[in-house]
């Protein structure tokens, strides 16, 4: 009786009353990757090289980029229950959408202030997108399928996270280091939407009352 109760049957996911939630937990978790952040974490030196900073400074920035993300992942973790879930996630949107709209512009001129907004651009995903994502997906989805569902999910990330890594060194050689900068705006933008269209507010339920929030 055990094994049946705790059974995932994947059937279940594609259901009517079940896969909406699961196509918003995979639309935020391609949104996450999408956003591009990860390029500015996988591609430092390449980067910002490009604005022609040496070595030394290269490893100065990545050392920015890493404390920085610690510190305004405890701030999300602090306060993602206070403001709520959707508009953080909002506020991430728009606001990478401008640093990486004004970065593209300073690379492009070969501006070391290129650092600091896209310094910028790391505190603001650790406080929105990067935690908060992880936060809804594991409570959107009713409980009898929230493990596999979770699962689809995370798969659609580290692919989304995949496709990003391969593309921007391609896009950077033909277009420019600056150029995938725009593309990834663009993405945020849309994100916003759908964001603001798809996702409901979490804050304050219980994984019990998911179900009824997102009409299971």
């Amino acid at each position: 009786m055990q094994g049946e109760s705790t059974k995932t049957n994947y059937k279940d996911i594609f259901s009517k009353a079940v896969w909406p939630s699961v196509m918003i937990g995979m639309g935020l978790a391609v949104f996450q990757q999408f956003c591009g952040i990860n390029v500015v974490f996988n591609y430092t030196t390449a980067i910002f090289e490009s604005v022609g900073f040496n070595k030394e400074d290269q490893l100065m920035q990545t050392v920015f980029i890493g404390a920085v993300n610690l510190v305004c992942t405890l701030v999300a973790i602090w306060q993602v229950d206070k403001l709520g879930r959707k508009p953080l996630m909002l506020f991430g949107a728009v606001g990478l959408s401008i640093l990486y709209i004004i970065s593209a512009i300073l690379l492009q001129q070969k501006s070391a202030a290129a650092s600091w907004t896209l310094l910028a651009a790391i505190g603001v995903y650790a406080m929105t997108l990067a935690p908060v994502t992880w936060v809804l997906i594991s409570e959107i989805f009713p409980n009898k399928v929230r493990g596999a569902a979770t699962s689809i999910a995370v798969i659609a990330l580290w692919l989304s996270y995949a496709v990003l890594t391969f593309t921007f060194p391609i896009l950077a050689k033909r277009l420019g280091a600056y150029t995938p900068f725009y593309i990834y705006a663009c993405i945020c933008i849309a994100g916003f939407f759908f964001v603001k269209w798809k996702v409901k507010e979490t804050k304050g339920k219980s994984l019990e009352d998911m179900e009824a929030v997102f009409g299971h």
